[in-house]
């Protein structure tokens, strides 16, 4: 039996790798696959088998990840996370986490399909991620996950580093060209923020 084949939400868009004539640096990552798990951190079993399979302990604290080697873990909420993983190696890394925790009260779903990364990087990505939310990045940490409403759609932030930014915006598959021609728009060199008058 063949192999599912992956084809990007982005796949019309030929830039999807290298968009010219931006404040930023943007473009798709596409190699990189998802699960979703949910579960009770509290419970010892869960954290325990969570952390067999992926190599690290999950995450606790509000808006924060954690990574090791090639694997992460967002914090969703309280009791949710997002393991990312290269997509090539995603599926045994599901299969690892459905055997250790069979019988253990939690759901493991890959969800590689569901969402489009793309990722800013420069100095003015806070200005253009700005534009589509109300939500402040200026004090973000490397590391910091943020789930918010941008440019009105459903999205996650996460922050790769600072100074200078890279930052990965998850959005949902179905909005993915929505959000590519918000931000290609937004991200022009003719729509940066310019302060008039005597800044005191």
């Amino acid at each position: 039996m063949s192999e599912p084949a992956f084809h990007s939400a982005l796949a019309a868009r030929p830039d999807r790798k290298n968009v010219e004539g931006l404040t930023i640096a943007l473009k798709e990552i596409d190699d990189c696959g998802m699960i979703d798990l949910r579960g009770e951190l509290k419970d010892e079993t869960f954290s325990a088998a969570v952390s067999d399979a992926i190599g690290f302990a999950l995450p606790s604290e509000p808006r924060t990840s954690r990574r090791q080697g090639e694997i992460a873990a967002l914090w969703l909420s309280t009791d949710q996370w997002l393991i990312t993983a290269p997509r090539p190696t995603v599926g045994n890394l599901h299969a690892q986490l459905t055997a250790a925790l069979k019988g253990v009260h939690s759901l493991a779903v890959d969800m590689s399909d569901a969402r489009t990364i793309l990722r800013l990087e420069g100095d003015n990505v806070v200005e253009v991620l700005n534009k589509g939310t109300s939500a402040d990045f200026t004090d973000l940490k490397e590391g910091a996950v943020r789930r918010l409403r941008y440019a009105e759609i459903a999205a996650l932030v996460h922050v790769i580093a600072r100074e200078p930014d890279v930052m990965d915006l998850y959005v949902f598959r179905s909005y993915a060209d929505y959000a590519w021609t918000y931000l290609t728009t937004t991200a022009r060199q003719a729509a940066r923020i310019d302060l008039f008058g005597r800044q005191v």
